[in-house]
């Protein structure tokens, strides 16, 4: 029987980028973009977080399939990738078991470092009850450890696992 740290080794398959936005600035909309630089220790060229070096929440990313199950719990929403405020949307893997991992996605390298909570904010942008909807499904935030070009439909590889 196999233990559980070599059960985390093991993915299905790779996981794909299906959008990419960067926030210019603190409550600016989500500008979607087709590729994006990542660069090391900042972040998404033209994100807000990318401003200043440092921190462990320079890029976020969320579960692209996260969107469908955000809609059925609000029916009455209208909402896209860009409401969510996330920087990525992957499809195809389950992010949430990626937290301290090393992925490699397009030329870039990034280490997931921790849950990317809703803001209460959320809630007066897009309405009552999405906050609670939402939790759960934030997604993830993440660090750039070497710099490259992120490009919609690039591959989601994980390149270690932390057991």
């Amino acid at each position: 029987m196999q233990k559980v740290a070599e059960l985390k080794q093991h993915f299905p398959h790779n996981g794909k980028v299906e959008w990419l936005g960067v926030r210019p600035d603190q409550g600016a909309p989500v500008i979607e973009k087709s590729c994006v630089r990542a660069i090391t220790d900042r972040g998404l060229e033209g994100d807000k977080a990318g401003q200043r070096a440092g921190g462990k929440r320079q890029v976020t990313l969320i579960q692209a399939e996260y969107l469908d199950v955000v809609r059925a719990l609000l029916p009455d929403v209208e909402m896209s990738f860009a409401d969510m405020r996330r920087n990525i949307a992957i499809s195809g893997i389950n992010l949430n078991a990626l937290k301290d991992c090393t992925i490699q996605l397009g030329e870039a390298t990034l280490v997931i470092s921790g849950f990317c909570h809703p803001c209460r904010k959320i809630e007066a942008h897009l309405g009552h009850g999405v906050f609670n909807a939402l939790r759960g499904h934030g997604g993830l935030t993440a660090k750039v450890i070497q710099s490259g070009v992120i490009k919609k439909g690039d591959e989601l590889r994980v390149l270690s696992v932390q057991s």
